[in-house]
């Protein structure tokens, strides 16, 4: 793999859904997910998450250095086996191993790294508590996201639809059609807030400039090839990047993300939004402490 990246960033990320349901909550009958106090909508950092493995795992398609460690249908201890294969231990010979090779939990830690590009990313908890363990350790990732909260309050819908096709035989004989609900969001736009620590990036994972590259292109397209009729239309309206000159940072990650603001274009319009052309983005670039670099993508 490529030196790790020797600079640190912080990023927002500004997305919308219209007329879908951009992260449903299991414990409110899949509702989109709303802070009660406010009326903002949420998409947790899991989801994005998420929609970033399966970008890398698609232009990828498990290239070496960029196969993905959390994925959808193969348990994570079989990609921990091969950790132990690659250091020549399995879960009963590894005792005796750390014994003679004091440093192996690193090397697997360092193999995990090198072959997953998620946990160089984002880290992982590799440890499994199951009869035959697995521990390839735990990996803090320079990458970590928050959760992302509409601008403004949004306002869930519940939309009953109908389907000509009968579950069940004797459902059949009594009923021509059922009915179904699901949930939407007329329009929403969000902000999410991220961050990429360099000194991480040195210490402990090794992500790369190339892996960066990668990390935006994947959180400009992370809904271009992940339709669902559920999610209705989502769309990643603008990535806005803060690098700076060092290492450790110039200044507080705080001041970089005031310098972003979203606006009503028209601000004596009380109508609820219902497109992206109602918001205006501005950066306010003359504010930004020395040593930072301002990237506006999308």
């Amino acid at each position: 793999m490529s030196n790790p990246i020797q600079n640190r960033y912080e990023f927002v990320i500004l997305f919308d859904v219209e007329n879908g349901n951009p992260n449903g909550d299991p414990d409110a009958g899949n509702m989109p997910r709303v802070d009660p106090e406010t009326g903002l909508g949420l998409v947790t950092d899991v989801c994005l998450k998420r929609k970033i493995r399966n970008y890398v795992e698609t232009v990828k398609e498990d290239a070496p250095g960029f196969r993905i460690y959390v994925k959808e249908g193969v348990p994570l201890n079989r990609n921990d086996a091969e950790a132990y294969v690659a250091v020549n231990a399995d879960e009963k010979t590894i005792k005796e191993k750390k014994k003679k090779q004091p440093d192996i939990d690193q090397t697997i830690r360092d193999w995990m790294c090198a072959n997953f590009y998620d946990i160089r990313t984002f880290g992982a908890v590799m440890t499994t508590f199951v009869k035959a363990a697995l521990n390839c350790g735990q990996i803090r990732g320079p990458v970590q996201l928050g959760f992302a909260r509409s601008v403004e309050p949004i306002v869930p819908q519940e939309v009953t639809i109908t389907r000509v096709a009968i579950t069940t035989e004797s459902d059949a004989e009594r009923k021509g059609t059922e009915m179904g609900r699901k949930y939407i969001v007329p329009y929403g736009l969000y902000r999410c807030e991220g961050y990429v620590s360099a000194n991480l990036a040195r210490k402990t994972t090794g992500f790369s400039e190339e892996d960066l590259s990668l990390l935006w292109e994947a959180i400009l397209n992370m809904f271009e090839h992940d339709r669902s009729a559920a999610r209705g239309n989502m769309a990643v309206r603008s990535l806005i990047v803060f690098r700076h000159d060092s290492e450790l940072g110039c200044a507080p990650a705080w001041k970089l993300f005031q310098a972003v603001n979203v606006q009503r274009k028209d601000p004596q319009d009380a109508g609820p939004a219902r497109s992206f052309q109602d918001y205006v983005v501005t950066v306010d670039e003359a504010s930004l402490p020395s040593g930072i670099t301002c990237l506006q993508m999308g």
